[in-house]
């Protein structure tokens, strides 16, 4: 009798030597099936990272807004009656987000929430000789919203101060106004004027925003919007991002105020990502696919050609269950090797992409990197499609008849 697993393992590993050309091939095309998965896993990976970032690096991932103005109908539908009316939507005017105060430590103390900034938020116009923008006026407390968007590591030019009488603006606005930093501007909304002085330019990451946003203190937009001791909005970051829409819920639930999610301000963004990650799904399993069903063949004809060997194996006392497990080790041989050759192309191809691949700026696309976890995982993946990938054809060996196995 033939002890487990030792017997098995070495009879696999005698036949896939046998079989040179065929395991080398069949361990190539899991290895390409690997280096694919886990290459195209990075890459949407980072995409995804890139694009989140660059879309909530000057975003709140929750935005906490005063109930917008509604008309209210003059008189009641009688019983009865029919009423004719037309209704015009009232316009929108800057409100202070009632009892903000009071509502930012109650949100600072929500486990998943990392930071909460005071925000004055109104349209303007930046004005420096004959050059005249329209901007983004934005009122904050500098400590608050660089914990909420970091936005020291965004300054490209100068420090990022906001005294009394200061601002930061970004990169595009600067250069469209001829302005650098330790020059000054005018800042002109429908109520009052100011002119600033300029200790930085930022990067916010889309050009657009760059063009629009002037950052000035809170105090300063409050004078400037004619909304003293106000806050148009609560912007609140989260440690995770993925969680903000079940927590605009939850907050909506609690609180009268108007509570929007990333996602819902980005919808058309959020579909975009999980299309990417359908199709990612998609691709993977036409991979694994092939990856079984290319090591299922091989094994077959292992079978087909180890007919005899098989008979003696059976004849010299073997069991078809330790038969089974012989070829159920083939897959499983052929998968581990086939991930760790993988791994290494996949690795290899993300190394080219980010030394190569260059934006028109010079500078990489984004990064991306292959997780240990993920590696791990495809490995995994790999070699349990190897071992079901050998059922079959191990269960048609197990079934041989020794007699005519060595007949033939």
């Amino acid at each position: 009798m033939f002890t487990w697993p030792g017997f098995e393992l070495r009879v696999a590993l005698r036949f896939l030597r046998e079989g040179r050309m065929q395991t080398v091939l069949i361990i190539v095309g899991v290895a390409a099936g690997v280096a694919v998965i886990a290459y195209i896993s990075a890459l949407i990976n980072g995409l995804q990272n890139n694009t989140l970032n660059k879309t909530l690096g000057a975003q709140a991932h929750i935005s906490v807004r005063a109930p917008d103005d509604v008309v209210t109908p003059a008189a009641a539908r009688l019983p009865g009656t029919s009423v004719l009316t037309e209704t015009q939507p009232r316009a929108q005017r800057l409100r202070s987000v009632a009892n903000w105060q009071a509502l930012l430590p109650l949100l600072e103390k929500m486990p998943s929430v990392a930071g909460v900034s005071p925000m004055v938020s109104g349209a303007g116009l930046a004005l420096r000789g004959e050059a005249v923008m329209s901007i983004a006026l934005m009122g904050v407390e500098l400590e608050r919203y660089d914990r909420m968007v970091g936005l020291r590591a965004k300054v490209v030019s100068g420090a990022a101060r906001l005294s009394p009488g200061e601002a930061i603006i970004g990169r595009e606005l600067a250069q469209d106004l001829g302005v650098r930093v330790g020059d000054r501007l005018t800042v002109q909304t429908s109520t009052s004027g100011e002119s600033l002085r300029v200790t930085a330019l930022v990067d916010l990451g889309i050009k657009d925003l760059n063009r629009r946003t002037v950052i000035v203190p809170l105090r300063a937009a409050q004078n400037l919007l004619a909304l003293p001791g106000g806050a148009t909005s609560l912007d609140v970051t989260l440690h995770d991002v993925w969680v903000a829409q079940t927590l605009a819920e939850a907050l909506r639930a609690q609180f009268p105020y108007k509570i929007e999610s990333w996602q819902e301000s980005n919808a058309q963004l959020v579909s975009a990502l999980n299309a990417q990650s359908v199709s990612t799904s998609i691709i993977r399993a036409v991979v694994l696919a092939v990856v079984v069903l290319g090591i299922a063949s091989v094994l077959v004809v292992s079978v087909v050609q180890k007919q005899r060997e098989i008979g003696i194996l059976r004849a010299m006392g073997a069991t078809r269950a330790q038969v089974l497990r012989l070829f159920l080790v083939q897959g499983a041989v052929v998968g581990a090797l086939g991930s760790l050759l993988g791994l290494l192309l996949a690795v290899v191809l993300i190394w080219a992409f980010t030394t190569f691949v260059r934006g028109s700026d010079g500078l990489p696309l984004f990064n991306i990197r292959l997780p240990l976890n993920t590696a791990l995982q495809v490995a995994w993946i790999a070699t349990v499609c190897g071992v079901l990938a050998a059922i079959a054809p191990a269960r048609r060996a197990a079934q041989l008849d020794p007699a005519q196995a060595i007949r033939i």
